[in-house]
């Protein structure tokens, strides 16, 4: 009863690496943009919110509702299921959420006074201004990753790669991360094989039926085998590579490519709205601080 059917797979991180080339690689209005575009808005929504003090709570949350709005009306223009961005915020939080949830128990120092709003056994309190930096911090994270998702969604890793080229990314990385972004795909690619293998034969790792020193073996084997696999892969790649002249000085080329109006126009619009809420949040609060 505990056997998995053959020939289905289980949704991994890796089936979700392929999932997300692709969306990338659907027709909308964000993704005919250029990756510079996306790249620079990404980023200058990134620090513009990252940019407002958390000693601010109200223009946090102000600021922070607006790029809200801001990233809806770009995700509906993808044309993306709000499912997928569910999925794929989910898929991150253990990385940001122990973080924030661990704020509670903490002080930082953007508070003097604390207030205690439950005690726990072992000298450990739950802080009032602990909770409100917590739910900052919340804020902030979910922009922050929304617009990134945004970004890899509706961007081909390539285009990527080359929008940080033109924007003058040193050739040196744009050809370490060309061979990452190559190897991730190979590699993601032969763990899928392996996987698959596997479960023609009805071998579940998380299976309690079967014994757990035969899964932990069967799992050092897939891994082994993967390395091996991998390492092959590469090794032909690489020879491949030596046989068309690569060498220390090469280098990728990319050819320069203009921005085309409706872009810039996007760009600049994006960037003025960006700017000025946080701009227009702080002077709203200020003149009401003096009156």
């Amino acid at each position: 009863g505990g056997f998995p059917a053959p020939g289905i797979r289980q949704t991994t991180m890796i089936d979700e690496l392929f999932q997300i080339e692709r969306d990338a690689y659907r027709d909308s209005v964000i993704h005919r943009i250029d990756a510079r575009v996306k790249i620079v808005i990404a980023f200058a929504a990134i620090i513009a919110l990252v940019a407002v003090p958390y000693s601010d709570r109200d223009m946090v949350y102000t600021v922070g509702a607006f790029f809200v709005v801001f990233f809806l009306v770009l995700w509906c223009c993808s044309k993306l299921s709000f499912l997928v961005l569910i999925k794929r915020m989910g898929a991150i939080v253990p990385l940001w959420g122990v973080i924030i949830f661990f704020q509670i128990f903490l002080k930082n120092r953007y508070y003097t006074d604390y207030h205690v709003v439950m005690s726990l056994p072992f000298g450990i309190n739950i802080y009032a201004e602990s909770i409100e930096f917590a739910t900052i911090l919340l804020v902030k994270f979910i922009v922050c990753i929304a617009f990134i998702i945004l970004l890899s969604s509706t961007t081909k890793m390539h285009e990527m790669l080359e929008g940080g080229a033109r924007m003058g990314l040193p050739p040196e990385f744009a050809l370490a991360l060309g061979m990452m972004i190559r190897y991730l795909f190979v590699f993601g690619y032969i763990y899928r094989k392996v996987n698959e293998t596997l479960q023609t034969k009805c071998f579940d790792a998380f299976d309690s039926h079967l014994p757990y020193r035969y899964r932990l073996r069967q799992i050092g084997y897939m891994v082994g085998t993967m390395f091996i696999r991998s390492y092959e892969q590469g090794e032909r790649v690489y020879t491949s590579m030596l046989c068309r002249g690569y060498g220390r000085e090469s280098y990728l080329f990319f050819d320069k490519k203009p921005l085309r109006r409706g872009e810039w126009a996007f760009l600049f619009s994006s960037l003025i709205f960006i700017i000025a809420i946080p701009a227009g949040v702080w002077i709203t609060s200020f003149r009401l601080l003096i009156i």
